[in-house]
């Protein structure tokens, strides 16, 4: 009501105003755009797997367009960052899963920013994985609303730890640690889709927060990134037992329970769409990040999670959109993840961001009833660089006919038409084919790369009195991982913390901005046998090689003695096998003292002083936090 006032005002003022207007269609859809973690192409009922059961899933492809050939990236940081910007992620700085590698520069377009600027509500329910810390979070990237946590994954997802917990959701104390976050009670796809289905509820006029029973006029962009089937292989005891008894592995039986309970969870969804009346004016997307976790049933695509094969990068897309997307429509045609936002804003009619090459390009073509859907053939590109700075060394190229692919030293070429498995390699019978699209994954990489890798520094202001806090997991180790210095698991994924910290010459840094000038606690959160206790430990700041620094930007340091053991006992894990990411842990808090500095960018380093046994605690991480005075 008040956005058509604003409109007619603006009419009535003339064409120059009204032009100044972000004009969209007056009825405006929704969009719920629903991604999963680690849940591959094979993991839907409808794609030939008769083990599994997404009756929800299936009935969305049926209702709308199933694209056959969709691909992403090989994990997740960059799928997201991707799909979000409509950019190959490495333009956006994303090259990895952690270390802050994962970490989407804070000038990126998004399409939760676009949306806003035009009028929608926007909220983010899940696993975000492209920033942790103020201005790269969610809210920092055009999402009013957050719930769900940051990084690559969770520990435990029973009455879970949550970081970002849900308004008016059910939390109990942890008794482990009382001045921590709270537990979430439920299981961690049903808190999230919870919190969607309140979003969702609250721009029906029917939510909690609703002044009155008439919908609130705003159109909304509800995006639920779910963290599962992503491990650890925690799943509902109904449907985990439902598959042990089909006769499946207990790893598979672990991942289709979790699959089996995302797909009652967009059940949900689509019935609170049905329920408020938003269906027909609701365009939902469903897709995964990657290709599936585990050795499970795939199709007959070549390779998993991490590969640049197709069975690492092909996954499900299903869009619905009542009354302009014909239900059963079967896209053959190839996309990517970089289509979503220009398709996105041809749909809704949005202009896109114009300031920056997009990779992507609108499918509305092949989506729309009566639309010619003549399509050319394109050349969509898989970049892997995730364990360290990027190099190019493993890729792939993608055309109708043919997936060139080099894993190793050299391309190998494969004729996706007469060999959709990628069981032999044809370069040698077409060299030229191979040669060409070598050549055209090398001139991409060097495009795509272009605005290099710099570490994004971590801001810290005054202006957030909570402050940031620095996880091990983040932290570059010098002299390097393993070399009298550790994190617990090989390469510092989400939720480690550093170990094995034995040589006294060894240290971790984290890139940080000071944006003023001020005092700044200095906290940390730790572990320690009672051997270990006493250690000597110290953080300073060193502020980066600028000449145009401030003068009043100096080196700070704090010097403490760590003299409380802390056994951190991990917390019970309902884990059906073995897992391979960390254990949950109560940390103890300590306060180390205080910096005066900034403004200025430079490292946040920890280093050790003196051992009190054979090793220094453990390290979860640093905190710092601004001083009010």
């Amino acid at each position: 009501m008040i956005r058509s006032l604003a409109l007619a005002l603006l009419l009535a003022a003339g064409p120059a105003a009204a032009e100044d207007f972000r004009s969209i269609p007056a009825n405006r859809p929704n969009v719920l755009l629903i991604l999963t973690d680690d849940q591959g192409w094979g993991d839907i009922h409808s794609h030939g797997n008769e083990q599994l059961d997404t009756p929800n899933l299936d009935r969305l492809a049926a209702e709308g367009a199933r694209f056959e050939r969709f691909f992403v990236s090989p994990v997740c940081a960059p799928t997201r960052a991707a799909m979000l910007t409509g950019r190959y992620s490495l333009r956006c700085g994303v090259h990895g899963v952690t270390r802050g590698h994962e970490t989407m520069r804070s000038g990126e377009v998004t399409i939760a920013e676009l949306l806003k600027d035009v009028g929608y509500r926007t909220g983010c329910f899940g696993k975000w994985h492209n920033g942790a810390h103020p201005g790269v979070d969610p809210l920092g990237q055009g999402f009013e609303e957050f719930a769900g946590f940051t990084a690559g994954h969770w520990n435990n997802y029973f009455d879970p730890l949550l970081p970002h917990p849900p308004k008016f959701a059910a939390t109990r104390v942890e008794p482990a640690n009382p001045d921590g976050p709270r537990r979430v009670e439920g299981y961690i796809a049903d808190i999230f889709t919870d919190a969607a289905i309140r979003f969702i509820s609250e721009r029906s006029g029917t939510g909690e927060d609703a002044k009155s029973g008439e919908p609130s006029g705003d159109p909304w962009f509800c995006y639920v990134p779910y963290n599962t089937p992503h491990w650890p292989p925690q799943a509902p005891e109904e449907l985990f037992a439902k598959y042990v008894d089909r006769g499946v592995s207990v790893e598979d039986a672990a991942a289709y329970a979790m699959v089996e309970n995302i797909d009652r969870n967009v059940g949900r969804l689509l019935s609170a769409l049905d329920q408020w009346g938003m269906a027909e004016n609701t365009i939902v997307l469903f897709l995964t990040d990657n290709g599936p976790n585990g050795n499970r049933y795939n199709g007959d695509l070549r390779g998993r999670k991490g590969s640049v094969h197709e069975g690492g990068v092909r996954v499900p897309l299903f869009v619905r959109w009542p009354d302009r997307i014909e239900p059963g429509t079967v896209v053959e045609r190839n996309a990517a993840h970089v289509d979503l936002l220009p398709t996105l804003c041809d749909l809704i009619g949005v202009e896109p961001p114009a300031d920056r090459p997009l990779d992507g390009v609108s499918l509305k073509p092949l989506l729309m009833k009566g639309m010619d859907a003549a399509w050319p053939d394109r050349r969509l590109f898989t970049f892997k660089d995730w364990r360290g700075t990027p190099n190019g060394r493993q890729g792939a190229v993608r055309t109708d006919r043919w997936r060139c692919v080099r894993e190793g030293k050299d391309w190998q070429l494969f004729d996706m038409l007469a060999d959709p498995g990628e069981t032999t390699d044809v370069g040698g019978q077409f060299p030229e084919v191979r040669d060409e699209l070598g050549a055209a994954f090398a001139a991409k990489w060097e495009e795509v790369t272009a605005d290099g890798f710099d570490p994004v520094p971590t801001i810290i202001s005054t202006d957030d009195e909570r402050g940031v806090e620095l996880p091990a997991h983040e932290a570059e180790l010098h002299p390097g991982k393993g070399e009298g210095i550790r994190y617990t698991g090989p390469n510092g994924w989400a939720n480690d913390w550093i170990t094995g910290w034995t040589d006294v010459d060894a240290s971790a840094s984290w890139p940080v901005r000071f944006e003023q000038y001020a005092d700044y606690e200095i906290g940390l959160l730790y572990a320690a046998t009672p051997d270990q206790a006493g250690a000597e430990i110290a953080i300073d700041f060193e502020l980066a090689d600028r000449p145009d620094a401030k003068h009043q930007a100096r080196i700070g340091r704090v010097e403490y003695d760590l003299n409380q053991p802390h056994l951190a006992q991990p917390y019970p894990s309902p884990d059906r096998f073995p897992r391979p990411e960390a254990y949950e842990r109560p940390w103890r808090e300590v306060r180390l003292g205080s910096l005066t500095i900034g403004p200025g960018e430079g490292t946040l380093r920890l280093f050790g002083k003196k051992k009190a046994g054979e090793s220094f605690p453990e390290i979860k991480a640093v905190r710092v936090r601004p001083i009010r005075r």
